[in-house]
This record gives C-alpha cells, sequence and structure tokens, in this order.
C-alpha cells in the first residue's frame, strides 16, 4: 500500500502555472528573421526547380520537333547517304565544267525533257540531251566554264532552281546570263527527269518590246478567232514561216555568209603569212 510522508519543515509543493504577461508579439521576436530566410530559401528552391522543369520541357518539345523531320527524311524517297536537290546542280555543273560526260550522264534520266529557249524544239530523251551536252562541252573548250551563282531548293525536295554565267579563265563572258529549272524524280538517286533553261538574249530592245506587245495585244483583241487558232497551234504558223524563209530569204543570207567566211579565212591567211614573216626577219 503507498503512503503518504510528511516532513515537517518542509512546505508541500504545489504546481503553479504562470499567466501569461503582456509583451512582445511572437511575430516581433528575433525567429521572425529565421523565419523569413526559410521562406525565400523556400520561394528560390521554388524558382529554381520551375527553371529546370521549364528547361526540360524545352529540351523535350525541341526533341519531338525533330522527330517530324527525322521520320521525314526517313520516308522520303532519297536515303540519307544521297544528294540534296541542290548538291545534284552543283555536281551537274560541275560535270560538265569538267567534261565528264560519264558521271554527267548518271543525273539525266531515261525519258528526260530539257526546253533550252535558244532550240525552237525540246529535247528530249537521255541520247538526244548526251548529245547535246556532249556538243556544248566540245564548244566550250579547255577555258569556259559555267558559274553558280545561286540554287534554290523547292519544298517537295524534288525541284531546284539555279542563276549562272559562263566564264573566260574567271572572266564573265557578256551574254551568258541564264537561268535553269530543274524537276528530279529518284530511281535510289536523284536524277533530272525535266529542266527548263532562260538564257539572256544579246539583243536588248528596251522599251520597243513594250510597243510590241501593245501592238501584238491590239492584234489579238482584234481578231480573236484567228488568235484562238495561233495559240493552239503556233507551230503551224512558223512552219510556214520557215518554208517561206528557206525559198525566198535563205539563199540571199546564205551567200552573204559564204562571202564573210571567205574573207575571214582571207585575213586569217593573210595574218598567219605576216607572223610568219615577222618571225624570221624579227628573231
Amino acid at each position: 500500500m503507498a503512503t503518504v510522508v510528511n516532513f515537517p519543515n518542509i512546505a508541500p509543493c504545489r504546481r503553479t502555472l504562470l499567466k501569461p504577461k503582456a509583451g512582445p508579439a511572437i511575430s516581433s521576436l528575433p525567429i521572425k528573421r529565421t523565419c523569413k530566410f526559410v521562406q525565400q530559401s523556400r520561394a528560390d528552391a521554388k524558382k529554381h526547380s520551375t527553371y529546370v522543369k521549364n528547361q526540360a520541357e524545352n529540351k523535350l518539345s525541341s526533341i519531338r520537333a525533330l522527330l517530324p523531320i527525322m521520320a521525314a527524311k526517313g520516308n522520303s524517297t532519297f536515303s540519307s547517304g544521297s544528294l540534296s536537290p541542290s548538291e545534284t546542280i552543283n555536281d551537274f555543273y560541275k560535270c560538265i565544267n569538267e567534261k565528264n560526260l560519264k558521271q554527267l550522264s548518271h543525273y539525266i534520266s531515261t525519258d528526260c525533257y530539257i526546253e533550252e529557249c535558244s532550240f525552237s524544239t525540246p529535247l528530249q530523251g537521255k541520247k538526244v540531251i548526251m548529245k547535246f551536252f556532249e556538243e556544248l562541252t566540245e564548244a566550250m573548250g579547255k577555258n569556259i566554264r559555267f558559274s553558280i551563282r545561286n540554287v534554290c531548293e523547292g519544298n517537295d525536295q524534288l525541284t531546284a532552281a539555279a542563276n549562272w554565267h559562263m566564264e573566260w579563265k574567271d572572266k564573265q563572258i557578256p551574254f551568258t546570263r541564264g537561268c535553269s529549272f530543274f524537276e528530279c524524280s529518284t530511281g535510289g538517286k536523284l536524277i533530272i527527269k525535266k529542266a527548263q533553261i532562260v538564257i539572256e538574249s544579246p539583243i536588248k530592245p528596251g522599251h520597243l518590246v513594250l510597243s510590241l506587245l501593245k501592238a501584238v495585244t491590239s492584234l489579238f483583241d482584234g481578231f480573236p478567232r484567228a488568235t484562238e487558232w495561233f495559240l493552239r497551234s503556233p507551230h503551224i504558223v512558223f512552219q510556214w514561216i520557215w518554208r517561206i524563209y528557206k525559198i525566198m530569204f535563205a539563199p540571199i543570207i546564205e551567200g552573204y555568209i559564204g562571202l564573210w567566211n571567205m574573207a575571214i579565212r582571207l585575213l586569217s591567211y593573210a595574218y598567219n603569212i605576216l607572223l610568219y614573216i615577222s618571225n624570221i626577219f624579227f628573231k
């Protein structure tokens, strides 16, 4: 049994409760600075985590943006190892400059079609076109080459355009500027299936072109039925013009050209004779 022992000289101990006294509020105590520091640290940590999250999202979005491009390249009609349209056109002209007809033939499709504005009829078929490039490279000689200024690609990765001029020993030749438009097809690599070549005209009529356009427009508007027939079959009209030229004007013009050729040959012979004599007397 538990007993209670009282000591006579010691007063019994009492538990006392302290009443709150008026004083500074807890919020005004120095601990407030510590709380502010903790809150600031939490805010900085939150900002840092937000920054890291944004960076991760930006990287993820960049990767997601690249995926369709990579997929498109993977599913495109030509492999990643093949040339782009601009590279194909640059190599095409490089083969012409180097007179590498064997390599050039690899860029021409069997059914290639080239509209060259200097010719009355287009060039069609690989054999005909390669014959044209053989004559072209032979006519260019050793010192003439094509200089490519710009090459532009189409969004379909199958079209390209290039503007160029011709040079002799790195010096531009007048009236040789041109622009070429190419359509390519794929057969393991890009090959040219169609081209249109526009060359600068040496004749500069200037405002005369506008006067001619005005006259032709008035003629077309005055005779609409004849104009429709002409536009449907212009080659028939040109054939008749060509026949009339060959019958009436060609003999005269060809005779005139023949006389000029003879005169040029005589002058060249005279020049060679004078050069030979000068070498003998002025050695």
